[in-house]
């Protein structure tokens, strides 16, 4: 199988009959954080704003957010909090361009636009669904967005309870496969837990046995941590060399751990500011090309509200491909039914998901 990016086919402005409609009109935020009535709230698809001669695009968006007309006569899209008195914001409520808007959702349906099926990643998909495709299909994409995109992986705790799984995490980092991370506090603590003890959250992750005092594990290691001061002090005071926090340090890939109200300890690089994890979350989204999303509802469901449906590259508009993986179906509907409608999911095992995938790139 061979993998290539779907072509983007722009919209055809005049055979919309909209070479002259009206401009989009702008109103001054009154202050600080707050935006105008009648503000257009943007989505996942790519959005044109006609302004003078030109239908621009906002090259990077969000939904949920505003479009603002910047001074030097770009579309930037910001968060209602990163509004700033005066910023020229966006009003409308259509977008068909009759407010000079125009959301573009069939770029990349090779000319079937308008038809029910364009929109066949609605349907549901359950335990009971067939993957193998998928993983095929899976497989080539990573192949492709390891030389030419840049993977973002989004990790629940449970990618660090089995050994096989912790394994297979490490080789994809280790294999150029992952050049982003992102989780919380439990994700990094019990894969530093399984390096020093073996355990995580007390229970050997070879074995899947409970450890006598195991319930002091991840604790103690955090502690260490801490007094170490650092995850990369950490792993070379203690002389670590496996796992997937181990991985990202040795092969420099960014990681984000985003807090939480539960965290105990926390690691000393876990951000408690849930506003400045946000940014440092959405700073890791804004490049990705490719998001995989595994066993933790609310690390996904926020980074799909992050991800758009596209990205421009090199001036290239390309899709942005977003997965979903959790044993709940709860997990992977509530994501879609959250606006991320393009996410491919698979209901299953991560520790699983992420052993087949390891084997499967390496071909």
């Amino acid at each position: 199988m061979s993998f290539s990016l779907p072509e983007y086919h722009a919209p055809d402005f005049a055979a919309l009959g909209l070479l002259h409609a009206p401009q989009a009109v702008t109103g001054a935020a009154p202050r600080d954080g707050v935006v105008p009535e009648g503000y257009h709230a943007t989505t996942i698809f790519p959005e044109y704003f006609h302004v003078g001669d030109r239908w621009l695009l906002a090259q990077e968006s969000r939904m949920d957010c505003v479009a603002v007309l910047t001074p030097e006569g770009e579309i930037a899209v910001r968060e209602f909090r990163n509004i700033r008195a005066g910023d020229a914001v966006i009003l409308g409520r259509t977008e068909d361009g009759s407010e000079g808007i125009y959301v573009h959702p069939h770029g990349f349906d090779a000319g079937e636009e308008g038809t029910h099926e364009s929109f066949s990643f609605r349907n549901s998909r359950s335990r009971e669904t067939a993957y193998s495709c998928d993983y095929d299909q899976l497989y080539e994409l990573l192949r492709h967005e390891r030389e030419h995109g840049r993977i973002l992986w989004v990790l629940g705790p449970a990618c660090s309870f089995d050994a096989d799984a912790r394994n297979a995490m490490a080789s994809l980092i280790e294999r150029g496969f992952c050049h982003g991370l992102m989780a919380g506090n439990a994700l990094a603590t019990h894969d530093l837990e399984g390096a020093l003890l073996r355990t995580a959250l007390g229970q050997d992750i070879y074995t899947q046995r409970a450890m006598p005092n195991g319930h002091y594990h991840h604790i103690d290691v955090i502690n260490r941590v801490r007094a170490c001061g650092s995850i990369p002090a950490f792993l070379a005071q203690y002389g670590i060399r496996d796992g997937i926090m181990h991985a990202c340090v040795e092969k420099g890939v960014p990681f984000v751990l985003a807090g939480s109200i539960r965290d105990d300890g926390p690691l000393p690089e876990v951000i408690g500011d849930v506003y400045r994890a946000q940014d440092a979350m959405r700073a890791q989204v804004r490049s990705a090309t490719t998001v995989i999303c595994l066993a933790t509802q609310l690390h996904s469901i926020a980074t799909g509200n992050m991800t758009p449906s596209f990205r421009v590259v090199d001036g290239v508009v390309r899709p942005v491909y977003l997965y979903c993986v959790d044993i709940s179906e709860f997990v992977v509907g509530k994501l879609r039914d959250r606006g991320s409608l393009a996410v491919k999911s698979f209901v299953g095992n991560v520790q699983d998901f992420l052993v087949h995938v390891d084997r499967g790139t390496r071909g």
